[in-house]
């Protein structure tokens, strides 16, 4: 059965059904009161049944005690209240019946069916018992008939009187509760949806974190591999031209000075940057995020606007002062891209450049830049190592993140990128970018 009241509480253990103990105390004193009722009304009704006064005191307090069960059985005590209605006893009973009907989750059908039945018996027996009492008063003669319209009109507003107030306030008081109920769910599914968000927050959080020192290590890889690569190429030629050539060794010296001065600049400007970004509060309350797009602008800094495809030309002429052979061939007419094209453009070839200065020394490499209508393409390719190579060998080290750096940059533009060997023992490295702003631009 249902849990009804305006302080309901969750079922206890057992055959009991009260949560706290304010609850048992109310129910108790409810149905002590309702008991001593229907004892004292229950005189009168043995009187009138022609029954023993005990029996009728015993019935009653037995009717009145029905009223502890009222949360339980709410059905119950309305019925038993409308059964004893006609021997006039368990007025009470009745009230907190209704109230805890209307209140408990009941249909609503029920709860009217046993509210008009209760009102039914209550309007009969106030109407007889009226019209008894006006009877009894004065039996002369009289200017009007009370049993005609007074009995009946007083009777109906002392039942809607006694009915209606318990059966309304119950209904206020079920919808007060089901809505506190229904709040308390919100909040707590609010609450559990804060929580998944929280959780999601932070996962964004971690993959932002990760992803921002993946883009710091690429930039500085980026920055700082290529020219330090050339100085190591320098080096090696500087070697072995110092006895046979003093003139040649002056100029490597003096490209290797340069190389290198470069470079400590362009990594002292990636450092000023994180340190600036941590200098005014704690390291944990600088956002990650802005000091990696910090530190990549300053990385890529070489130019005004960062490197783009003009300084190609310069940057295959670096390699050529290392000793290697290569070939800048351009097709196509040439045009201003989005400044993250031409960075990418420009890492992609440089990134290339350092990876044959690595693996494949003294290779002949080609450079091919093509201008297309909607994309802008990007090859370098190398012939395999000559046989006299062999001394060379500048052992330049790799950590392997070359090609998936390259592939990362081309592909948050929403381009292509292919590498692998050539049939003829060399290496390509090939690249398209979008130029007319389908690709994903971060």
């Amino acid at each position: 059965m249902t849990t009804a009241g305006a302080d309901r509480d969750a079922e206890g253990v057992g055959s009991w059904w009260w949560g706290r103990g304010r609850s048992v105390v109310l129910d108790v004193g409810l149905a002590l009161v309702s008991a001593l009722e229907c004892g004292i009304e229950g005189v009168g009704f043995a009187g009138k049944a022609g029954l023993p006064v005990p029996v009728g005191v015993v019935f009653g307090l037995i009717v009145g005690s029905v009223l502890l069960v009222r949360r339980r059985w709410p059905i119950a005590v309305v019925l038993v209240s409308i059964a004893v209605a006609p021997a006039e006893m368990g007025f009470l009973m009745g009230i907190v019946g209704l109230y805890t009907l209307a209140a408990s989750e009941v249909p609503r059908r029920i709860t009217a069916v046993l509210a008009g039945m209760s009102t039914v018996a209550v309007f009969v027996v106030t109407v007889v018992g009226l019209r008894q009492d006006v009877a009894q008063v004065d039996d002369g003669p009289q200017d009007f008939d009370p049993s005609g319209w007074y009995v009946p009109i007083v009777s109906l507003f002392m039942t809607l009187g006694l009915n209606a107030p318990p059966v309304l306030f119950g209904l206020y008081t079920g919808a007060r509760r089901r809505l506190m109920e229904s709040l308390r769910e919100r909040a707590d599914s609010l609450e559990q949806e804060l929580s998944l968000l929280a959780d999601r927050a932070e996962q964004r959080a971690q993959w932002a974190r990760q992803e921002e020192r993946t883009r710091i290590a690429r930039e500085m890889h980026d920055v700082v591999a290529h020219r330090v690569s050339l100085m190591v190429v320098h080096a090696a030629a500087l070697q072995a031209v110092a006895l046979k050539d003093p003139q040649k060794a002056v100029r490597n010296a003096a490209l290797v000075g340069d190389m290198g001065r470069q470079a400590l600049t362009e990594l002292r400007e990636m450092l000023g940057v994180l340190r600036e970004g941590s200098a005014p509060a704690a390291p944990a309350a600088v956002p990650l995020a802005a000091v990696g797009r910090a530190a990549a602008a300053a990385a890529e800094a070489a130019a005004d606007d960062g490197p783009c495809l003009d300084a190609l030309e310069a940057l295959c002429e670096q390699s050529r002062l290392a000793g290697a052979a290569v070939e800048f061939v351009v097709t196509g007419e040439a045009r201003p891209y989005a400044p993250e094209v031409e960075r990418t453009a420009y890492r992609v070839v440089q990134e290339a450049l350092t990876n044959v200065h690595k693996h494949a020394v003294g290779a002949a490499v080609v450079v091919r830049l093509a201008h297309r209508d909607a994309e802008v393409a990007m090859q370098v390719e190398n012939g395999p190592c000559p046989s006299d190579a062999g001394g060379t060998d500048v052992r330049l080290p790799s950590g392997g993140n070359g090609l998936v750096g390259m592939r990362e940059r081309v592909l948050r533009l929403g381009g292509v990128f292919v590498s692998g060997a050539t049939d003829a023992g060399g290496f390509r490295v090939s690249a398209v970018l979008p130029v007319a702003g389908e690709g994903p631009v971060a």
